[in-house]
C-alpha cells in the first residue's frame, strides 16, 4: 500500500496538536483522511496501541473543535507492511466553518486546505462558509466575534423586567443551537460594530455644523442616547390663545420614536456605513443603509406591510415592549403629523431609506422672522424721519413691548442698520452717516 500526501490524504507518525488544523481543514472542504502511523516520505511505522490512539484523536475532536464536528469523523484500524495504523476519515461538515475553540471564528482559528497543507483561512473565506451554512439572514449568521459581553442588554433587560440568561438569549436567537453568538448576539453586546452619527445643522443645509455625534456599542445603548441626543434639541416652543399658553416641540415624541426604531429595526447590517441622523431648522432626516426588501414597494409600507429584514431584532425591539404591533411604526408617524401641512417624506433607493420629518414650529419661527423684519423696517422709516429716537419712541410709535423693542433694536445694532449715541435713559438711536 501506497502512502503519499495530497489534498485529500495527509499522513502522520504520531498523534500531535496540529492534527487538530487538518481535520477542521478536511472538514472546511472537501473531506479527506488522515493516517497515524505513516511518516512524511510514507513509510510505514505503525501504533503500538490503536484503541488508545483513536480515544486520544476523538477527544482532542471533541474538546478542541467547534461547531461539534465528531459525526463527521470516522476511525479504522488499517494493517499496512504488517504493522497497523489509524485511518481517521473525516467527511465535509454541515456547520462549517469549523475551528479552534480556542482560537475562534477567525483566520487563526479557522483552517483550509490548499494543496498538501492546512492553512489559516481568510476573512473572506469565513463569510463565504458562514453565509453557505446559515443562509442570507445576517442576523442569524454565527459572528465572526464570539468574546462578546452584554452589560447593556443586560440593564435594558432588568430595567424593562425581562428575563435575559441562557435560554432566553437561545429563545431570542441571541445563541444558536450550538451556544455560539449569532451577529444578532453581536448587534445587541457592547462589541457592535456598527454606529450611528447625529448632526444638528445651522439653517437648512450642511454649511454649518452646530454639534455632532457618534454613538456606538450596543443598539440598545445606542436607541436610548440617541434618543436623549434628539430630546435635546426637540425644542418646545409657546403660543397664546389669549390667556391659555399652548406648548409645541418640534417634533412629535411619538415620530421621533417610531422613526428611529424603524432605522435600527429595518437597516441592513451586512453593511457598515453608519445610521445618520441630520437636525436642520426646518427637519430632521434619519437615513438608514438598505433599501425597501424586493418586491415591496413604498405604498405597501405604508399601508401597514411589514417585510421586516431583521425580524429576530425586531423581536427583542417587541419583548422589550419599545415596539406593540409589527407594521403599523409607518401609520403612527404619519398619524402624528395628520393635522400638520407639511406630512413627512419617505424616500428609498435600492441601497438606502430615508425618513424625513418637517418640524413643526418652522413655519412659526418664519412667520416670527418676517414680522420681526417689518418692524425693523418700521423702526428705520421712523429714525429716518426724525432723525434719532430713544427706546421710549419706538415703543409708543409702533406699539412695542419694552422686550421686543430692546431686542430689534439690538438686532439693528448688530447689523449695522442703526447706531447708539449716549447711555442709560439719554440713549438715542440714528441712522449712521454715509
Amino acid at each position: 500500500m501506497e502512502f503519499r500526501e495530497s489534498e485529500t490524504l495527509e499522513l502522520k507518525e504520531a498523534v500531535v496538536e496540529d492534527m487538530k488544523k487538518e481535520i477542521i481543514a478536511f472538514a472546511n472542504g472537501a473531506g479527506g483522511k488522515l493516517y497515524i502511523g505513516v511518516d512524511d516520505d510514507g513509510h510505514v511505522v505503525g501504533v503500538d496501541d490503536p484503541d488508545a490512539v483513536m480515544l486520544q484523536i476523538s477527544n482532542m475532536v471533541r474538546d478542541a473543535i467547534k461547531p461539534d464536528i465528531m459525526m463527521f469523523v470516522g476511525y479504522n484500524v488499517v494493517e499496512a507492511d504488517k504493522k497497523q495504523i489509524v485511518a481517521v476519515d473525516v467527511q465535509r461538515g454541515t456547520d462549517r466553518p469549523y475551528y479552534l475553540a480556542k482560537k475562534g471564528l477567525r483566520p487563526e482559528g479557522v483552517y483550509v486546505r490548499q494543496g498538501t497543507s492546512s492553512v489559516p483561512s481568510t476573512d473572506t473565506a469565513i463569510r463565504r462558509m458562514i453565509k453557505e451554512t446559515d443562509g442570507d439572514s445576517f442576523e442569524c449568521m454565527r459572528s465572526l466575534e464570539q468574546s462578546l459581553t452584554f452589560r447593556s442588554a443586560k440593564e435594558e433587560f432588568a430595567r424593562r423586567k425581562v428575563t435575559f440568561g441562557e435560554t432566553q438569549m437561545k429563545t431570542l436567537r441571541i445563541l444558536n443551537a450550538d451556544g455560539i453568538y449569532t451577529n444578532l448576539g453581536l448587534l445587541l453586546s457592547d462589541q457592535c460594530t456598527h454606529t450611528i452619527k447625529a448632526a444638528v445643522f445651522e439653517g437648512s443645509d450642511q454649511s454649518i455644523f452646530k454639534d455632532r455625534r457618534e454613538f456606538s456599542g450596543s443598539l440598545l445603548r445606542q436607541l436610548n442616547l440617541v434618543y436623549d441626543y434628539i430630546d435635546i434639541h426637540n425644542q418646545t416652543r409657546s403660543t397664546f390663545e389669549k390667556l391659555l399658553r399652548i406648548d409645541s416641540r418640534d417634533y412629535p415624541e411619538v415620530a421621533v420614536r417610531e422613526a428611529l426604531l424603524n432605522a435600527l429595526a429595518h437597516r441592513d447590517y451586512a453593511f457598515s456605513a453608519s445610521t445618520l441622523i441630520s437636525i436642520y431648522d426646518d427637519r430632521m432626516e434619519l437615513v438608514s443603509i438598505g433599501g425597501l426588501p424586493v418586491g415591496v414597494s413604498l405604498d405597501d409600507v405604508m399601508m401597514g406591510l411589514s417585510v421586516c429584514r431583521n425580524p429576530a431584532l425586531a423581536n427583542v425591539f417587541y419583548q422589550l415592549e419599545l415596539i406593540e404591533v409589527y407594521g403599523t411604526g409607518m401609520r403612527k408617524i404619519m398619524q402624528a403629523y395628520v393635522d400638520s401641512e407639511k406630512p413627512p417624506v419617505i424616500e428609498t433607493t435600492d441601497n438606502a431609506f430615508k425618513i424625513i420629518l418637517p418640524n413643526l414650529n418652522e413655519s412659526n419661527a418664519s412667520d416670527r422672522s418676517r414680522m420681526s423684519l417689518y418692524k425693523s423696517s418700521a423702526i428705520e422709516a421712523l429714525v429716518r424721519d426724525r432723525g434719532a429716537v430713544t427706546r421710549r419712541d419706538v415703543e409708543e410709535a409702533l406699539q412695542l413691548g419694552q422686550s421686543t423693542c430692546g431686542r430689534i433694536l439690538k438686532q439693528m445694532l448688530e447689523n449695522g442698520v442703526l447706531v447708539q449715541e449716549g447711555r442709560g435713559k439719554s440713549t438715542k438711536y440714528r441712522l449712521p452717516r454715509s
